[in-house]
Order: C-alpha cells, then structure tokens, then sequence
C-alpha cells in the first residue's frame, strides 16, 4: 500500500504516476503540486492537489471539468470509463437504472451540456463515501441545472475535488476514524422528527425526548456517565482520574428549525462524542473532567425562546419563560412536565464558573466562507450579535378598484419601503447584514388594499455599536415611511443578544491544532447565533467551524458535510484537548 512517505520521497515522474487516475485524464495537476513537498500531512496533499487547480487557467479548469464522463451517459454504457469512474458509477447503480433513469439521465445530460459546456459532476460516493442512490442522484442534477454558469462551475470543481479525495483515501488506504461513525449518527438522529417529511425536532415534543434519550444512551455506551436535567439537556461527563480537577465543556444543541438540517447543532455533540468513544477504547484519561452537554433548546422554534439549554448551564434561565405558551396553548411549564421534569429545579444546573475550564464548540459554518477558500475548518473570532423584532404595520384596507392611489393606505406598501431601507443600510458595513425573513398579508386578497402587514427584522454584526447604531438608524426610517403614509406601528422585540467574542488564548490553541493537522489556520466571524454566546457568561468559550457543502446552505434538509471533514475536524479537537493549557 503507498503512503505519504513513498509520495514524498518519489521523483516527479513516479509522483505523478502514482497519482494517475486521482484527477481525470489530467497529469498537470500532481505534476505542478509536486514542487510542495514534503507534505506534512493526507490534508495538506489535498489541499495542495486543490490549490494547483484553483491557480490553473479558466481553458485549463474547463479542460479538468470536460475530461469528466456523463453520468451513466455513452462512454459508461460502451464500457470505455476509467477504472476509478466505473467503479464509483457502479457504487451508486448507475450501472442498473431502470429504463425510466437512463432517459432521465439522458435527458439531463443533453440539458446540462448545452446550458454549461461540460458535462454535470457529482461525487457520486457522497458525502460518506458510501454511495448515493440514483434518485438522490437525479434529484441534484435537477437542482443545478438551476444554477448560473459561474456558480456551477465553482461546484463542479468543488465535485472534483470530493472525488479526488475519495480516490486518494483509496490509493493510500485511508481509514476514517471518527468521520463515519459521526456522520452515522446523525442520520440516525435524523430519522427522529415531528414530521414524516424532513426534520423537525422542536422542545419537549416526542421526536426531542427521543432524540435526547438516543444521545444519553450514546454517551453511556462511550462510556461517560450521562444523564438528562431538568431543563432537557443531555449531559455526559468523562471524569478524570483527580475527582477534584476542573471542568472542560463542548457540547451543542439538538433541537432543530422547522425542515432542517442534520449536522446544524447536532455535529458538535455527535463529534465529541465519537472522541470520548475513542479515549476510552484505548483506555485513556484526560487531565480534567470533559463534560459534553447537548443543549436542550437553541433555536426558539416552540416557545420562540432561544437558548433555553445553555442559559440553564450558564445560570441565567428566566424563570418566567415557564408561562410562554406554544401554538397549541401549552406552557412550557406544563410541556416540561409531561416530559417528566421538574421546572423548580432550573435554577440549581447553573455551573460554577470556579471550576470551569473553559467552553468549546464545533459547528458546521451555516454559510460558504469555508466552502468558498477551499478550506475543512475555520477558528471563530466571535459570534455576531443580533436584535430581532416583529413589526406589524396598519393601514386601512379598502377597496382595490375605487381608492385613488394618493389617498392608500396600503401596509404591504409600507412593508415593501422598510425592506428596502434595510437592505440599503446593511449593506456595504463590514460584517454588518439586515433581514426580513417573514413577511406577511393576513386576510389579504387580490382586490384589497393591504390594511395590515406582518414582517420580521433581524439585525446582526460583529461589533455591538455598530449594531446598535443601524437598529436606530433602521427605526428612524421606518418611523419616517409610517408617518408619510399614515401607517400604525407596533414593535415586539424577539432578542437583544450581545456580540460574543472568543477567548484568545483558546483560539490561538485551535489554531495551532489546525496546523498541526496540516492546514492553515484561518479567522472568520459567525454571523449565526450559537450556544457558546451563552456560555460566554460562566466561562472562556471557543469555535471550530467545519465547512458547509451545498453552497453553505444550512437550516434546510440541503445542508451537508463530508465525513472527511467531520473525521479531520475531530482529530483536530482531539489534539486541542490534549495540548489544552
């Protein structure tokens, strides 16, 4: 079997032969990666390998691109593909469509072409190297026939990378050891929902008691001593040897949004946990206590309370959330008790910030920065703070036909001015962004002036001043668009969270992590909210993001991750915890 050693020992020519059939039909690309070594690391071959093409001419990517065959297209069929293509099209049974997918396939591959010049790349081994089904298969083709030509050329080369990483894996006999079990896991968390359709795993709901219930047990079998508190959260606990040491935390949270997604929170559970699993295999202790807490409630999507779990944790739950009442009219009180916990006894879970050691979370980005530099992980700087309201706008409905357009007083109207205005303030200030992610006309209809509009108002940035300052500027202006158009106002404030920045120290201990794994260290701001903003009150707290594929998309059942990112974003963890100071 070859191994880093032989590559980096190697001559060029014996190099590139090595390394024959990892890109298509393209000896330039380890022909020119060849000057980096020696590599110090698999991920630093690869990201070499990656840059070479990023670096490469436009003519030269697109020759890479169309050196790709179709997709059980003529060459698969007259048997004339590659052993490396034949093999990965046979994983997924693209050797066995049905008469019905082979004129799918066909007719996808026509469109694809004529649309983009080159023929549609997929690592058709997925994200776990497992193999993906034909109709996932087909479902993807589908959806980046949508895409313009710049954005889907950066995914075919994004595609061509997952598949030389996976041909690498197998030339040099590479056995993942945390990234499948963490990536089967989560599907298997996945399958837990509140809804046949997609993934939804709202606060103290059966689907939530399961999943908690599954986690606590993954926990015991990895050999910590696990329990669930009274607010919800999953706590398991590796003890060091010195019962009086102190306390490192990871965690994250297992609630979802509404058809979410299976790595959102979740990976930052999951991947500890595959660490602990490890450590006690092999019989290993740290020199503290490791305490894993998967958080009951981050996302709000039940009570629109976020960060029930972590506020519990940091002792700063307010009691006065037990009498929110969910869509059904259910306390959360009453939703908390049903489940078998006693409310009275919130209080009581809040550490003390005297034996902690510090908070650390892994999380998948949520957006394409990682995606984007070609990068598995970043090191967090903080995480953005965020204002959010709802604004409901009244007008005067009346009727379509016989108001003259000077006398409206038309809500949606209005609505549509403060997105704008929103749009027009947040944009161009640094990490400063504005959304309008609801908005809505109830009891609207085709022939009647809006009389009222719902819309929703998230503001977040980096810098709490600079947030402060466009959540005033934004008010002033649609004070202004209410008054000129004769429009009532009322506000409810959702959340005011303060921006959480990340300890230093912590950082720069999971940057040097980073590259000890053979990556370089990269800074990049989370412009979503997560637990450790929470945590920031009882201790030190730290992030390692882990690249998002799919363009970035998360908070859907889109959002995806490889199981090689998950493995070296773990081994990563692993060496902070053991370098902790």
């Amino acid at each position: 079997m070859t191994t880093l050693s032989d590559l980096n020992r190697l001559d060029t020519a014996a190099f590139v032969a090595q390394l024959h059939g990892i890109y298509e039909h393209s000896p330039w690309i380890p022909e020119r990666a060849a000057a980096g070594r020696p590599f110090a690391s698999l991920a630093a071959l690869k990201l070499a390998l990656q840059d070479t093409v990023a670096l490469a001419s436009e003519d030269e990517q697109l020759s890479l691109l169309r050196a790709h065959p179709e997709l059980a297209g003529k060459a698969a069929i007259a048997g004339a593909l590659t052993a490396e293509s034949t093999g990965e099209q046979a994983a997924s049974g693209l050797d066995r469509c049905s008469p019905d997918e082979y004129a799918a396939l066909h007719q996808l591959n026509a469109a694809y072409n004529a649309r983009f010049g080159f023929p549609f790349i997929l690592a058709v081994k997925g994200p776990t190297g497992q193999g993906l089904t034909r109709q996932a298969i087909i479902a993807t083709f589908r959806r980046r026939l949508g895409n313009g030509l710049p954005d889907e050329m950066a995914e075919a080369l994004r595609q061509v990378h997952r598949i030389a990483e996976i041909r690498l894996n197998g030339l040099l006999g590479v056995e993942l050891a945390f990234g499948p079990a963490i990536m089967a896991w989560a599907e298997e968390l996945g399958s837990i929902s509140d809804d046949e359709d997609g993934l939804t795993c709202a606060y103290m709901t059966p689907a939530h008691q399961r999943s908690a219930a599954r986690l606590a047990d993954w926990m015991r079998d990895a050999g910590m001593e696990a329990g669930i508190d009274a607010v919800g959260n999953v706590v398991g606990r590796y003890m060091a040897l010195d019962p009086d040491a102190k306390t490192l935390i990871t965690g994250s949270h297992y609630d979802t949004v509404r058809n979410g997604g299976k790595y959102d929170g979740r990976l930052g559970i999951l991947l500890p946990l595959a660490i602990v699993k490890q450590l006690h295999a092999r019989g290993e202790r740290l020199p503290y206590h490791l305490e894993l807490i998967a958080f009951a409630e981050e996302e709000g999507v039940r009570f629109r309370s976020t960060f029930l779990g972590s506020n519990a944790v940091a002792g700063r739950f307010d009691l006065a959330l037990l009498d929110t009442l969910d869509g059904g009219g259910t306390s959360m009180r009453t939703a908390l008790q049903q489940a078998g916990h006693d409310p009275t006894t919130i209080p009581a879970i809040g550490r003390d910030p005297s034996t902690l050691l510090g908070y650390v979370e892994v999380h998948i980005e949520q957006g394409p920065v990682l995606l984007e530099k070609g990068l598995p992980l970043g090191v967090v700087t903080a995480i953005a703070g965020s204002s959010r309201y709802l604004l409901e706008l009244e007008g005067l409905a009346s009727h379509a036909g016989t108001t003259p357009m000077s006398m409206r007083r038309d809500a949606a109207a209005a609505a549509a001015e403060v997105v704008l205005l929103v749009e027009r303030r947040c944009s161009g200030a640094g990490a400063l962004v504005g959304t309008v992610g609801q908005l809505a006309v109830p009891d609207g209809s085709v022939n009647v002036i809006p009389g009222r509009c719902r819309l929703s108002l998230d503001i977040r940035a980096a810098s709490d001043e600079e947030r402060l300052a466009a959540v005033r500027d934004v008010f002033d202006g649609i004070e202004a668009v209410c008054a000129r158009r004769r429009i009532g106002l009322k506000v409810e404030k959702l959340l005011e969270a303060p921006a959480a920045p990340c300890a230093p120290r912590l950082m720069d201990q999971l940057g040097e992590a980073v590259q000890r794994a053979g990556l370089p260290r990269f800074d990049l701001l989370s412009g979503a909210g997560h637990d450790a903003m929470a945590m920031v009150a009882v201790t030190e707290v730290a992030m390692l993001f882990t690249r998002c594929g799919n363009g970035g998309i998360s908070h859907n059942p889109l959002e995806t991750m490889t199981a090689d990112d998950a493995d070296i974003a773990a081994r990563v963890l692993l060496d902070f915890l053991h370098h902790y100071r």
